[in-house]
């Protein structure tokens, strides 16, 4: 047998052809796996992507880092399987879908039915798997994907319905009515982690209103009116969202703050006013100047207002006080149950003076700390009547003013229909209202306000804070494990796991499970009407048993399952599903679909059908030894894998963890097709070849570090280290062939008739094994690939 030789110049890309070919055709991944049966096991999960679009380049260095320690594992004589799988629920597939019907999320159950609704989301999902799939193979990733694990099945939906259930009967899972995060863009509320997204908080340009508030003049505010001044006397409360002042019910101060009456002039009335507010934010609207100015010579329009502290009080002090509301009835605004006890000024433990007035304007419809401090002094929360008679927050859930709302309503709150905003008479509802406020005197300050606001992860618009009912997994009981456990974990680069990761642990909030949409997997709880009985189902087979007891019952007229027909757990087919309770009342499925990250974060058990099937397999092959993914799943499936393994196994999820950068273009932006910064994976591989492609992405930077990806990067790889490699190899081709030279693994000079210079080469290799298993063993590839290097 001859050396193959080469012509020059290379063809990296059909070298790359020719050895998937070979591997293809002689079974070589299946046959690294096979061949080490019994041996022990390396275990790699793979973070399930979604097939809805197609791959990036970014997806070849990630894979290019899962594939290099799977390889490793097995060159050292270990198993190590792979088994693929495909995120195939959620909000991107939704999204999608409805852009391509050209509907929203209302027309579903109207133009079109929730099952075409869902069979299109089903053809839509695995659109680009064959296009995942060729990358796999070209990039040389070796997982297996002939039997990966996917979503949308019923067997993998039943598995998360049988760990739903574990956390059911350990007490984790419960309903609560609370302020979540909710993005009226895509129709849902959103968890906490989907909230730290990477890039959800961005910075915007909003106009805020430091609203005036008048005082009743009554016992409780009798001290304020001690100099019995004629002028109206008013609290300053500021938000950044004035689009909520007309859902304003309370106002909240600081127990032990100073705060000061000041009397001056409003700004855009002129109208003498008096206003209360803390002592230290005196100074951010009213001037030294002003101070010392004649209120006798002050005349509308002034710059600089007169002004004077007549009293000072500590929060305690204003405990109490009452005041008219902002929009009231007499200009359209709605009346709303048990406003009798609105408008009074209560304490808030989260008031500061680091900005606005040091007052707290408190909207308990629209936020978690409003919510709270409501609830606990009796404050009611403005809702009205829908359509249906049920009390509803002032936003419907699209992002719109109720009707109910004067001569607002059916505003959007936000920019949520994409209208044109540069349009000289575009206003937004912000500044609608504020400029309805200067007019009738309840403005004492307007301007544009720089500040954070978060945004849809998937949408892009932004999320407001909304009153829903939802089902939550208590993480918060488990917190002081999950901190313990993660310090266990072998993050790279570590500081992810003591900084993003251990923070993000160190601040935990229950899980919000529920989405109100319509593509995923199913919330598997039944309940009464009245919600004092439920049962929550953990298999198909449960499911069956309890729907014969709703036939005997005459609740349902059969069981649709009841011959072996084949079961589908999503909607709407288990919407029709009702159940009977012990006491003989019919139970109805909760709406909700759950977190799609629950789907992934469930794939250790599910991909094995676990805990239904399957035992001996899950615990050969949990926790996992290694598993890599972007930055961006630390919040995620990180999170997640770790979550549900604490709560279901008192264990960690995963023993050591990558958590890789963003592939960006050479200058450092980021890469997009619109921008026409992207680069095409399958070009780039066929052009330079797998080998090239992957070495360059792995010395070039280490993976954890934002990569700037440059393709002359990889001509450079090409010239450099795999010439040299090449030329040698060449040279000893020639030689070899001509001499009909074969190397065998027996046939070897023995050490001590080697040469000094034979020796100190044999040297040099293992000192060079040593040192790439050392980088290796501490996950580190990049600094594996640089002492390789052909210099």
């Amino acid at each position: 047998m001859s050396y193959p030789e080469y012509k020059q110049p290379l063809n990296y890309g059909q070298v790359g052809t020719d050895i998937l070919a070979w591997w293809k055709q002689n079974s070589i991944f299946e046959k690294s796996v096979s061949s080490r049966e019994g041996q022990p096991t390396f275990v790699f999960y793979e973070g399930p992507p979604s097939a809805n679009g197609a791959p990036g380049i970014h997806h070849v260095m990630a894979r290019t880092v899962k594939d290099i320690f799977c390889r490793y594992q097995t060159l050292l004589g270990k198993q190590v399987p792979r088994k693929g799988g495909w995120d195939t629920h959620g909000l991107p597939i939704e999204l999608q879908v409805e852009k391509e019907l050209g509907i929203t999320k209302e027309d579903i159950g109207k133009k079109i039915s929730i099952e075409e609704y869902n069979q299109r989301c089903r053809e839509t999902v695995m659109r680009f798997k064959a296009q995942w799939d060729d990358l796999t193979e070209k990039m040389g990733y070796w997982v297996d994907l002939d039997d990966p694990y996917i979503t949308f099945e019923p067997e993998y939906i039943e598995s998360c319905w049988a760990l739903l259930k574990k956390l059911y009967d350990k007490g984790f899972l419960y309903k609560g009515y609370t302020i979540q995060p909710y993005s009226p863009a895509a129709g849902t509320g959103l968890s906490s982690h989907e909230l730290n997204q990477p890039g959800t908080y961005r910075d915007v340009m909003d106009t805020t209103v430091v609203a005036q508030f008048k005082v009743v003049r009554d016992a409780a505010s009798e001290k304020l009116f001690a100099a019995d001044d004629a002028a109206p006397l008013h609290i300053l409360a500021w938000t950044t969202t004035p689009w909520t002042l007309p859902a304003n019910t309370g106002l909240a101060v600081g127990k032990n703050i100073p705060y000061v009456l000041v009397r001056t002039f409003n700004p855009y009335t002129g109208a003498p006013v008096r206003v209360v507010l803390a002592e230290a934010l005196v100074g951010k609207y009213f001037t030294e100047k002003g101070k010392e100015a004649s209120s006798e010579d002050f005349k509308p329009g002034d710059k600089v207002l007169p002004w004077r502290i007549e009293n000072t009080f500590k929060g305690a002090d204003l405990v109490g006080i009452k005041y008219e509301r902002l929009f009231g009835h007499a200009t359209g605004f709605p009346v709303f149950e048990n406003e009798e006890n609105a408008f009074r000024v209560i304490v808030g433990d989260f008031v500061t003076t680091e900005d606005g007035t040091g007052i707290v304007h408190i909207s308990p419809t629209f936020g978690a700390d409003d919510f709270r401090v409501a609830q606990q002094n009796g404050i009611p929360a403005l809702m009205v009547a829908d359509d249906e008679g049920k009390l509803s927050p002032i936003v419907d859930r699209t992002g719109r003013y109720v009707a109910q709302m004067g001569e607002f309503g059916g505003r959007w709150v936000k920019n949520y229909d994409g209208h044109d905003q540069s349009g000289a008479d575009y206003k937004t509802l912000d500044e609608s209202i504020a400029i309805r406020m200067k007019g009738d005197g309840t403005a004492f300050k307007v301007e544009k306000y720089e500040h954070t606001y978060p945004h849809c992860w998937r949408t892009d618009k932004p999320v407001l804070y909304y009153p829903l009912d939802s089902w939550f997994i208590k993480t918060t009981a488990v917190k002081d494990r999950l901190i313990e456990l993660n310090k266990t974990i072998n993050w790279q680069p570590a500081s992810t796991g003591t900084g993003r990761f251990g923070n993000w642990l160190e601040n935990l909030v229950d899980w919000n499970l529920s989405r109100s949409r319509y593509w995923g997997t199913p919330l598997p709880i039944w309940r009464t009407q009245d919600g004092t009985e439920e049962i929550c189902i953990g298999s198909i087979e449960q499911m069956k048993q309890e729907i014969d007891k709703a036939v005997t019952a005459e609740i349902m007229t059969h069981n649709p399952y009841a011959n072996g027909e084949k079961v589908d757990l999503h909607r709407p087919y288990v919407d029709d599903i009702f159940l009977v309770s012990p006491s003989g009342q019919p139970m109805y499925r909760e709406p909700d679909l759950i977190d799609v990250w629950f789907d992934s974060g469930a794939m250790p058990y599910a991909q094995w059908h676990y805990p239904l099937e399957n035992s001996e397999k899950f615990h050969k092959n949990f926790p996992a030894d290694f598993i890599a993914e972007g930055v961006d799943q630390t919040r995620g499936w990180f999170f997640t894998l770790h979550a549900l393994a604490v709560m279901l196994e008192d264990s960690v999820a995963y023993k050591n963890v990558m958590a890789n950068g963003l592939v960006l273009d050479k200058n450092g932006n980021k890469m997009s097709k619109r921008l026409g910064n992207a680069v095409d994976p399958f070009a780039t591989i066929a052009q330079y070849g797998p080998d090239a492609t992957r070495w360059y992405m792995i010395a070039n930077a280490q993976p954890w570090d934002n990569l700037k990806f440059d393709l002359n990067g990889i001509t450079e790889v090409q010239r450099r280290f795999f010439g040299t490699l090449f030329n040698t190899y060449s040279f000893y081709a020639l030689y070899a062939n001509l001499d009909g030279f074969q190397a065998t693994e027996t046939a070897r000079v023995p050490h001590h008739e080697l040469s000094e210079l034979d020796r100190w080469i044999l040297s040099k290799l293992q000192s060079l094994i040593k040192e790439v298993r050392g980088h290796y063993d501490a996950y580190d590839p990049t600094k594996a690939a640089r002492a390789s290097r052909i210099s």
